[in-house]
């Protein structure tokens, strides 16, 4: 059998079956992914010639992706990143192609051949890097921002890149391609071919600014009419629409589709249509990139591999040195600290996918001779599957060891206060803010370096440093504080900090923060006063909104709304003592029988006698006499 309908049996069987092993032994989904290609296709050769074009159809994951990207950053946030986009994003380019170029030179390469490399070895994989990022949480810590800057910026060289590797073709190559039949591989052919170069430069403005004027003015009234339809399936297929008809344009005018779909995704950050549209790419999105990562295990050419093991291992792991090390040096030039340094430069120490692009381009260019090209091509297969495990390492080994250097890089604390703050993300902002407005002094804890560095300009008193490090928080004045806010979003690291702060400081008022009902309970047990769920408020909130829709008074409303949170906190104390962390509450009869008591309470309360809610000294609940004002009328 060798039909679509078995190759996609083969396809999807291999990604399910090692997606689900390799996340079972904590090696993540893009190793999975990797080795599922390497078995189906070099080891039981069940899948062939088909790989390279269905590569080349997956890649589209990777512009599904950095639409997406772009849907969850507005502008001002990319405005923001300006700093890093260029200045990181541009000395890594350089700094590694030169780098790059310098070494092939040596190892006696002429110029042109060893800039090319540098070229092609100087991009790293956005698909592999975003996609791990994403797994772990950390696309929004400091190195993972710094990854994501550095990858944009290398999507957006592509584009320089593909018009300047023509001007470097080999003339003896060149003579032989002149009787050779061109290598597969992508078409640069489009609009620009045959234009001057200022018309090249207009067309390619029109094209961007085209892109986000009808982002902002015509993709928001065709939804809306498509909404109105109320038919899904219509409205996933303009969506695909959008995104595919962006990287077409782009296409044709010789950018980047990712760049182009990235845009998009910025422009439409603020749409009441970015949910759906985020909902329904999703899906596509995760598919093609695991079948983008399937093509890279399956494509690798294991026989030239064995023939040149040594050449190909030792120019992988020299590439991936090279890398790390430019890395880490512009990490330190941009203060990049601990893990953060190393999540960066580990991160992005592999090849990229655009490699592959480049690669066959620059053969079909007569830039590159064949032979070389295929050498190269698994330099780059062999680092994007190397990236999984080096993020294995990173977890295991070197991130627990510099965070424990990071720890002792921590700010000195000279001024203790009366109040600490452990983490000044928008939660821990809000709270900070409102106190130095009512006149009360803080100290600030957080591990973000360029959070607690731009808030310093703002004259609030923030330190970096890890909050669950103990002689940091007695650094802060943990012995003699009146009160701890523990805003931070790690559930396991919040509890310590509260059972410490406990310990050390028994008549400490300790407020936390709680991700939900089970960190509530822990946060309890642990010794915490007060105890506020991150959603619980905006919940009550959107419950008041609901009830007055249907007709409920206002002032009922409230009131209902304040009797729930009387009776939500009393029960969560009733709980908390029969809650076991070890033990499922579906397991859990005493747990069972107790919270069913507290809702039969509750019910009884807000679906019982309304007087008994009204309290006739809060003339603010009183409702108005409506029937003396008919009177009156």
């Amino acid at each position: 059998m060798n039909g679509f309908v078995f190759q996609a049996f083969i396809y999807l069987l291999a990604a399910v079956v090692s997606v689900l092993v390799a996340k079972r032994l904590g090696l993540g989904s893009v190793l999975g992914y990797l080795i599922a290609g390497v078995l189906i296709g070099p080891v039981l050769h069940l899948v062939g010639n088909e790989t390279e074009d269905l590569q080349h159809f997956a890649e589209f994951g990777v512009v599904m992706m950095l639409f997406l990207v772009g849907l969850e950053l507005q502008p001002r946030a990319l405005w923001e990143m300006r700093a890093k986009l260029l200045g990181l994003g541009g000395l890594q380019i350089v700094a590694t192609a030169a780098l790059v170029m310098a070494i092939s030179m040596l190892l006696g390469q002429v110029w042109s051949v060893s800039l090319t490399v540098g070229f092609i070895f100087s991009l790293s994989s956005t698909a592999i890097v975003l996609q791990t990022l994403g797994e772990k949480g950390l696309l929004k810590s400091d190195g993972g921002q710094s990854s994501f800057s550095v990858l944009l910026f290398q999507d957006i060289a592509v584009i320089p890149m593909l018009a300047l590797i023509p001007l470097l073709a080999l003339p003896e190559l060149s003579r032989l391609l002149q009787h050779t039949p061109a290598a597969g591989g992508h078409s640069t052919a489009g609009l620009l071919d045959g234009l001057a170069g200022w018309q090249v430069t207009i067309i390619t403005i029109a094209a961007v600014a085209f892109v986000v004027v009808a982002g902002h003015y015509l993709s928001r009234p065709i939804f809306r009419i498509i909404a109105a339809s109320k038919l899904r399936e219509i409205f996933t297929a303009a969506a695909l629409l959008l995104v595919i008809a962006i990287a077409l344009l782009m296409t044709l005018v010789g950018l980047s589709p990712a760049l182009g779909t990235f845009l998009a995704g910025v422009v439409l950050a603020n749409s009441e249509f970015r949910h759906e549209l985020e909902s329904d790419i999703e899906p596509f999105k995760g598919l093609l990139l695991g079948l983008f990562f399937i093509t890279v295990g399956a494509s690798i050419n294991f026989e030239l591999l064995w023939a040149k093991l040594a050449i190909v291992v030792a120019l992988t792991l020299g590439l991936m040195a090279v890398k790390i090390a430019v890395l880490l040096v512009l990490a330190h030039l941009f203060k990049l600290r601990g893990s953060d340094k190393w999540l960066f430069a580990m991160g992005l120490a592999q090849a990229g996918e655009f490699g592959f692009v480049l690669l066959s381009f620059t053969v079909q260019n007569a830039v590159l001779p064949q032979e070389l090209a295929a050498v190269l091509l698994l330099v780059v297969a062999l680092s994007m599957m190397l990236t999984p495990a080096l993020f294995i390492v990173l977890d295991k080994l070197i991130m627990p060891r510099f965070d424990r250097q990071q720890a002792e890089d921590a700010d000195d604390i000279s001024e203790p206060a009366m109040v600490i703050i452990a983490g000044l993300g928008r939660f821990g902002q809000i709270i900070n803010r409102v106190l130095l407005a009512n006149g009360h002094k803080t100290v600030v804890l957080d591990y973000q370096a360029d959070v607690v560095e731009g808030l310093r300009k703002f004259g609030v008193r923030s330190f970096f440093g890890d909050a669950g490090r103990p002689d940091l928080l007695h650094s802060a004045g943990l012995a003699g504080a009146k009160l701890l806010v523990v805003a931070i979003d790690d559930p396991d690291r919040s509890v310590e900090i509260v059972k410490h702060a406990r310990r050390e400081n028994p008549g400490l008022h300790i407020i936390a923060r709680a991700f939900d009902r089970g960190h509530v309970y822990r946060l309890y047990q642990a010794g915490a006063n007060d105890i506020v769920r991150e959603v619980f408020d905006s919940s009550v909130r959107a419950a008041g909104y609901a009830l007055a829709a249907l007709g409920m008074h206002p002032y009922e409303v409230e009131k209902s709304k304040t009797v729930f949170v009387q009776q939500d906190r009393a029960g969560l104390r009733q709980l908390a003592p029969l809650w076991k962390e070890d033990v499922p509450v579906f397991n859990n009869p005493e747990y069972i029988a107790k919270a069913k008591e507290i809702a039969e309470l509750l019910e009884a309360a807000m679906l019982g006698d309304r007087s008994a809610l009204h309290d006739k000294t809060e003339r603010g609940w009183t409702p108005p006499d409506v029937s003396a004002a008919l009177e009156k009328g």
